[in-house]
């Protein structure tokens, strides 16, 4: 099997300014916040994002990656409001397509699926509709109905986090809430994964394990290793989120932005780690219930 791990480092390198990304995972659970904060650290910019955003994307705002951003919601969940990108939006500096949840979702199957757009009545009678690029779509039937044409969320790259990988690209997310990453990984040309874990395919226990793999190897470019790589938000099986530091980061936007990013976002994977705690912090994070 070809081995497809890499460095966080060579991972970025072969990302491009001006590409449109997707962003794995749902507010505060199961971000690649390992691969979004050497993405903060590098020369990319004019990204387009897409995401079920948290912090990663106000992380991306606050150092200026970021060109536009296609979103259901951005939330730290417990803090409603993420706060850096909240100031971008409010500055007029970061372009936005904002959509409801499910047109998120709808655009992504759209592209999984290697079609132009999905119809949807999700959105009619809301000023959703009324964005530049959104069109409507008659029914070819004799119902006649008119729908909203969801446009497909071409992705040129997507960063998912993941419990356990192999070197192939074998992946299982073990937590409860998967939710769109699988569409995440279809609808891009080139999908890096950053796993918590890297181990032998046995060890995946497949085939028992088959039903937590969201996606084929051959759908997998690149292979990360990066243990408490999602940390503040969830690890899902691995460990919880981490309310203290959100609290921190959170409070970071304004005069406390230079020291966080000096503490939190200018060091290596290592640094990071024992900046907020080392392992055993993270790993005593319970799960949270929802």
């Amino acid at each position: 099997m070809i081995d497809k791990r890499v460095s966080l480092e060579e991972a970025v390198a072969g990302l491009s300014s001006g590409m449109t990304i997707g962003i794995g995972g749902w507010a505060t659970r199961r971000k690649p916040m390992a691969l979004a904060r050497a993405i903060a650290r590098s020369s990319l910019t004019d990204l387009t994002v897409v995401a079920y955003g948290g912090p990663e994307i106000g992380l991306l705002a606050a150092t200026g990656k970021l060109k536009k951003l296609i979103f259901g919601f951005v939330s730290m969940d417990h803090f409603p409001l993420e706060p850096h990108f909240r100031a971008a939006r409010q500055a007029g500096t970061l372009e936005v397509l904002e959509l409801d949840e499910g047109l998120v979702h709808w655009g992504l199957r759209a592209a999984a699926m290697r079609m132009p757009f999905l119809p949807s009545r999700i959105g009619i009678g809301t000023s959703i509709v009324e964005q530049p690029g959104l069109k409507m779509v008659r029914s070819p039937y004799d119902d006649g109905e008119q729908f909203l044409a969801m446009p497909a969320l071409k992705l040129d790259a997507a960063i998912v986090h993941v419990n356990r990988a192999d070197k192939a690209g074998n992946c299982t997310i073990l937590a409860t809430d998967p939710f769109f990453d699988e569409l995440m990984a279809r609808a891009a040309d080139k999908v890096i994964v950053q796993a918590e874990q890297i181990v032998e395919t046995e060890a995946l226990g497949f085939p028992e394990q088959l039903r937590f793999q969201p996606f084929e190897r051959s759908v997998v470019s690149q292979v990360v290793h990066a243990p408490y790589g999602a940390h503040p938000t969830a690890g899902g099986f691995d460990y919880g989120i981490d309310l203290a530091h959100l609290k921190a980061y959170s409070a970071s936007a304004g005069d406390g932005w230079d020291d966080y990013r000096t503490r939190y976002v200018e060091v290596s994977p290592d640094a990071y780690l024992d900046a907020v705690g080392g392992a055993d912090h993270v790993r005593s994070l319970q799960p949270a219930i929802y």
